[in-house]
C-alpha cells in the first residue's frame, strides 16, 4: 500500500452509506507557511479574527448564518449526498459519485423546507462533479465561490453537510496542506477519479458530506469535500483529521462549462489516450497497467502502444497501478511529451514518446 503522509491512511468516498472500499492516496509536497484567517476579508487570504473568542464564535456564526441556506441535501434511490446551489437558474454542483447512476433525485434545502424534484444536467466523472437542476428554484440562494488558488495552509475553514444524513451539519478545523493528489476507489462501473490539487483539511468530514461545502471565514466556498482518509490499522475506520476537497476554481470550471454547454468541452488535464488495469505480477504484487485498448488517433496509438502492453514507467516514474499511473498524468498537461516504458507481450521493454492529449468527458 502506498504511503499517504507519513502513516498508513487511505481514502474513500464520503458516499452516505459508507460502504466504498478505501485505497491509497498519493501526495505531493505543500508549502507550509504559517497563516491566520480573519472574517470578512475580500478573499481567502484574510487574517484570522482577534484573540478573543467570542470575535472566533461571532465569525462563525455569522459564516453559518450566511452559506448554510445554500447548501443542499440530495437524495437518490440508493443514498443521499450533498451541493451547492451555483445559481439562481436551479443549478447545484455536486460530487458525481454522489449523483451516481441516477438522473432523477430529490433536493431538500440544509435550512428546512420540502423536498424539491430535480434532473441531472450533466455528470463528469474523471473529475468527480456534477451538475444537477431544481425544477423550483424560488427561494434558492447561490453560493458565493472563492479563488482557491489564494489558499494558505494553516486558515480557518468550515465544512458544511449533511454527514449521516443529518441535514445541515458544519464542522471547523484548518486547511492543512494543498496541492494533494488523490484517486478514488475503482469499480466495474467506474475508474475511479483522480484528483489534482486537492485540498487537504482537518474539518471532520463524514460519509454523506461529499458534495458540500468547504468554507472560509469570509463566507466563500473554496472547495467541495470528496474523501475522507482512513487507517488500516484501525480496521478501515475512519484516520482523525484527514479529509479532502475539490477546490473550487476548478468545480466552478467544470461547472460553468456544463451549465453554459450541457457537457465539459475543455477539462484541461492531459490523457494518455489508453483504456488499462493493474497487472499482477509472479510475487503477487502490482507490476504495472495492462492495456486493453488505445484511443483511436490518441497519443498512445501515435506512439505505437498497442493493447497487450504493460505500461511500466512515465518519465522514470514507475506506474504499478493504474491509480499511479492516473496520478502521473496529473502532473502534465494536453501537449506535453513523456516518455513511456512498457513491456511488450513478447518480453521486449521499450521505451517510447508520447505527446499527452486532453482528457475527454464522457
Amino acid at each position: 500500500m502506498r504511503e499517504i503522509v507519513a502513516g498508513l491512511a487511505a481514502v474513500v468516498l464520503l458516499t452516505a452509506c459508507g460502504r466504498s472500499p478505501s485505497i491509497p492516496a498519493s501526495t505531493s509536497t505543500a508549502a507550509a507557511s504559517p497563516a491566520t484567517t480573519t472574517p470578512g476579508s475580500p478573499t481567502a487570504t484574510a487574517e484570522a479574527p482577534g484573540s478573543a473568542p467570542q470575535s472566533l464564535e461571532s465569525a462563525y456564526e455569522r459564516v453559518i448564518t450566511d452559506v448554510l441556506p445554500s447548501i443542499v441535501q440530495i437524495n437518490t434511490k440508493v443514498g443521499l449526498g450533498s451541493g451547492i446551489v451555483y445559481d439562481t437558474a436551479g443549478h447545484i454542483v455536486t460530487n458525481a459519485h454522489v449523483v451516481g447512476e441516477a438522473t432523477e433525485m430529490n433536493v431538500t434545502i440544509a435550512t428546512g423546507g420540502a423536498p424539491r424534484p430535480a434532473k441531472l444536467v450533466k455528470a463528469f466523472g474523471a473529475g468527480d462533479l456534477a451538475v444537477i437542476k431544481v425544477d423550483r428554484p424560488d427561494g434558492l440562494r447561490p453560493a458565493k465561490f472563492g479563488d482557491s488558488g489564494k489558499l494558505r495552509v494553516g486558515q480557518i475553514v468550515l465544512a458544511m453537510g449533511n454527514p449521516l444524513g443529518l441535514s445541515g451539519s458544519v464542522t471547523n478545523g484548518i486547511v492543512s496542506a494543498l496541492g494533494r493528489t488523490v484517486s478514488e476507489p475503482q469499480s466495474p462501473e467506474s475508474p475511479g477519479a483522480t484528483i489534482s490539487g486537492a485540498i487537504q483539511t482537518s474539518a471532520a468530514i463524514n460519509p454523506g458530506n461529499s458534495g458540500g461545502a468547504l468554507v472560509n471565514l469570509a463566507g466563500e466556498v473554496i472547495g467541495i469535500p470528496t474523501l475522507a482518509a482512513t487507517d488500516p490499522q484501525l480496521g478501515g475506520g475512519a484516520a482523525p483529521g484527514i479529509g479532502f476537497a475539490i477546490p473550487s476554481n476548478t468545480a466552478t470550471d467544470i461547472a460553468a462549462q456544463i451549465v453554459k454547454n450541457g457537457k465539459v468541452t475543455n477539462s484541461h488535464r492531459a490523457a494518455l489516450g489508453i483504456r488499462g488495469s493493474t497487472v499482477i505480477g509472479a510475487t503477487g504484487q502490482p507490476s504495472g497497467v495492462g492495456v486493453a485498448s488505445v484511443e483511436k488517433g490518441g497519443g498512445a496509438e501515435k506512439a505505437g502502444i498497442r493493447a497487450g502492453d504493460v505500461i511500466l514507467s512515465i518519465n522514470g516514474k514507475k506506474t504499478t497501478t493504474m491509480a499511479a499511473l492516473s496520478e502521473e498524468i496529473t502532473a502534465y498537461k494536453p501537449g506535453d511529451q513523456v516518455k513511456v516504458e512498457i513491456l511488450r507481450p513478447d518480453g521486449d521493454t521499450q521505451t517510447v514518446t508520447v505527446t499527452l492529449g486532453e482528457l475527454k468527458a464522457e
